[in-house]
């Protein structure tokens, strides 16, 4: 089981010719973990989310039609030692809720894209929002969706994280909740209130230019309503069942006073501001 720091995602994409000696070449693209830390590829925000005939329209010419092209995607580490947040998340969780189900969204979403050339060459960002469809989501989108939302909910977390958030962050929480404790009171009641299985995030609307706690059910991730996630936690029952039982509440108050990650939000925030004019406070890039 790898626990090695700083992991590195490795997309593989291949073509078999199909001949009378099938023959083929991988060549690996790899990607630093901490893209994902600072919200993933940022420059995907401005993607908007794609309609059906945007992915009828994505044709290879004639001579790549005579191949088969896949795209495979890696599964990532977390950016600690699955050992690392004990005792407040367990390795024996780390090594089946990562090893086991992300693990199988990345094998059961590779499977999938082995039967849709179309979906060739997406980002992982850009995937979640085609296969997302406006709403009608096409058979790819739960992994994409899981697999995208696990890379994120590992990177919201640090060993010796919790308390609060500082400098600009806290100004800017302080700015759309009213304190710091009305924000987690919120984070906490979506979380306690989420009917079934899901998620809770903090994010960036960028319309309305303010933070809000949101919660999604099963796969659905802020993404496909252009949201910038700043944090999330996971929700699923395999996210907390080993270490907490039944008791959801106990999860959710150790994960905001001993493993969310502020630094991580600081940096997310920081990109943000690209993309969004928050006005006051600026919040300092670490």
């Amino acid at each position: 089981m790898p626990t090695n720091q700083g992991s590195v995602e490795q997309t593989c994409f291949f073509s078999c010719k199909r001949n009378k000696t099938q023959m083929g070449s991988c060549c690996y693209i790899p990607s630093p973990s901490s893209s994902h830390l600072l919200a993933t590829d940022f420059f995907s925000w401005g993607f908007k989310s794609s309609k059906l005939p945007f992915l009828q329209k994505r044709r290879f010419d004639r001579s790549q039609r005579a191949s088969k092209i896949c795209g495979y995607y890696g599964l990532r580490t977390p950016p600690y030692k699955l050992d690392a947040l004990e005792p407040y998340m367990s390795l024996k969780t780390l090594e089946i809720h990562w090893g086991g189900h992300h693990r199988n969204y990345v094998e059961g979403l590779n499977k999938q894209l082995e039967k849709n050339d179309i979906l060739y060459g997406f980002t992982m960002d850009e995937l979640v929002k085609v296969t997302y469809n406006n709403g009608n989501p096409l058979p790819e989108f739960n992994n994409a969706a899981q697999v995208w939302n696990h890379d994120f909910f590992w990177e919201s977390m640090q060993p010796g994280g919790g308390d609060m958030p500082k400098l600009g962050v806290l100004q800017q929480i302080e700015k759309d909740f009213g304190s710091f404790t009305n924000f987690r009171e919120k984070f906490v009641e979506a979380a306690l209130t989420l009917f079934g299985s899901g998620w809770v995030w903090l994010v960036l609307k960028k319309e309305e230019r303010r933070l809000a706690v949101i919660k999604t059910s099963n796969s659905t991730c802020p993404l496909v309503w252009d949201d910038i996630p700043i944090i999330s936690l996971d929700m699923w029952e395999h996210a907390y069942y080993l270490d907490y039982k039944n008791d959801k509440g106990k999860y959710v108050n150790v994960f905001m006073n001993h493993l969310v990650s502020w630094n991580v939000a600081m940096a997310r925030m920081a990109r943000a501001e690209a993309f969004v004019n928050l006005g006051e406070p600026k919040i300092p890039i670490a």
